[in-house]
């Protein structure tokens, strides 16, 4: 997929992510006269003290009944999703919450918004969709962040599950649960992976190509996919991406045999924990 970020499209995530709040206004009750002196009567308690107990009792049974009727709707929030009741749904898929404790992908997700990442989940992977930035020697937090830019200047529905950069580093955007807007009509069933590169031929670097071969064949491993399950966005569209795959058909059958290798090979360790944190720890 190409997409056209610039240095000048990152945004401040924090400007995004946080509203500002009313200043706090004073709730102390108005002190009332002090009681009698000795020997006399205190004063009477007013009746507005009763009838405002009664409505905070009333308040508390409401809002236990409204929590309890919309408990489903707050699990199913998609993560990382702000607003509303908790922005950590209970529901987390296990591949997602495998994702979240490996280190070396680093996730910075993209806000929830109607052009990049829309929070619709995925009931389903049947494959992984390759594609390459089209924007030559960008880094993966540049194009990252020109992802979550498009909810600011909504110029087109773009994004990716993942985008490994120049040095090989990979940066989670979405969650594997969710939909990202890459591959068009595969957007419902599959999982995308942008590809950074330095100049226009659209060749990858070393460092890019490995991390891409570990990471799809994580991904299949993790789905119970096989080689034939990986396409480039042009298997979709026709379109000429990832260009250096497009013009070169025995480069990108020799990525799905280096994929497969890994796969049947690697997958055979007994403690399968380790070996996908080999390529990444030298």
């Amino acid at each position: 997929m190409i997409v056209e970020p610039d240095e000048t499209s990152a945004v401040e995530m924090k400007d995004h992510n946080f509203m500002e709040t009313e200043s706090n206004q004073s709730n102390e009750p108005e002190q009332l006269p002090a009681g009698e002196t000795d020997g006399q009567k205190p004063a009477k308690k007013p009746r507005w003290t009763t009838i405002t107990a009664v409505a905070a009792a009333a308040a508390v049974i409401i809002f236990a009944f409204i929590w309890e009727a919309t408990s489903d709707s707050r699990r199913q929030q998609p993560p990382g999703r702000s607003g509303g009741f908790t922005d950590e749904p209970a529901i987390v898929s296990e591949i997602q919450d495998e994702i979240n404790g490996l280190s070396w992908i680093h996730q910075d997700f993209l806000p929830v918004n109607e052009y990049s990442r829309p929070g619709t989940l995925l009931e389903d992977v049947k494959g992984i969709v390759i594609h390459y930035i089209g924007n030559p020697n960008t880094t993966a937090l540049q194009n990252r962040n020109y992802f979550a830019n498009l909810a600011v200047t909504k110029d087109r529905h773009a994004s990716s599950n993942f985008i490994v950069c120049l040095d090989g580093g990979i940066v989670q955007c979405v969650p594997v649960d969710e939909i990202a807007y890459a591959s068009n009509t595969r957007n419902a069933d599959t999982l995308s992976i942008e590809l950074c590169h330095p100049d226009e031929t659209g060749m990858f670097t070393d460092e890019t190509y490995s991390s891409a071969v570990i990471l799809t064949a994580f991904l299949c491993d993790r789905y119970g996919l096989g080689a034939d399950d990986i396409i480039r966005h042009y298997d979709v569209t026709e379109k000429l991406c990832p260009k250096y795959f497009v013009e070169n058909e025995d480069a990108w059958l020799a990525f799905k045999t280096d994929v497969a290798m890994v796969i049947e090979h690697e997958a055979e360790q007994a403690n399968q924990g380790d070996w996908w944190h080999r390529h990444f720890s030298g």
